[in-house]
């Protein structure tokens, strides 16, 4: 927070909705994606569905980031907290880097699509019972 990339909110239950709502949206269409063998975009949705799942999270704690690198810090403080499996931040860190991979560096496979688009199911299952409690 220091440094700008956190910044504290009122929790709105309408704005937490609407970031999983989009989570969904983006979940559906890279499941489209994969199926249509359009394996960069379906990459690239993945990480985006966990993005916005996040984001909910972070919402209902107080949250908002600034930069995409800020949810990372909050679900490592998590974990250190015992509310989140150390898994969760690995699949949305390798999300992270394989949309990276996809949009800078013109890399990826129908393998690191299908095993994205399923921790993002997981991911926005757990983030959305984590934000339910």
């Amino acid at each position: 927070m220091k440094e700008g990339f956190l910044e504290k909110i009122k929790p709105e239950k309408d704005l937490i909705e609407k970031e999983f709502k989009e989570s969904e949206y983006d979940l559906k269409r890279s499941e489209d994606a994969l199926n249509e063998k359009d394996i960069k975009w379906s990459i690239i949705m993945s990480y985006y569905s966990m993005f916005h799942a996040a984001r909910a999270l972070l919402f209902s704690l107080g949250l908002k980031e600034r930069r995409h690198f800020a949810i990372a810090v909050v679900l490592e403080d998590l974990i250190k907290k015992g509310k989140l499996k150390s898994r969760f931040f690995s699949d949305f860190h390798a999300a992270m880097s394989a949309r990276e991979d996809a949009d800078y560096r013109y890399t990826y496979s129908e393998e690191t699509s299908s095993y994205l688009i399923d921790s993002a199911k997981e991911f926005l299952n757990v983030i959305r019972s984590m934000v339910k409690k």
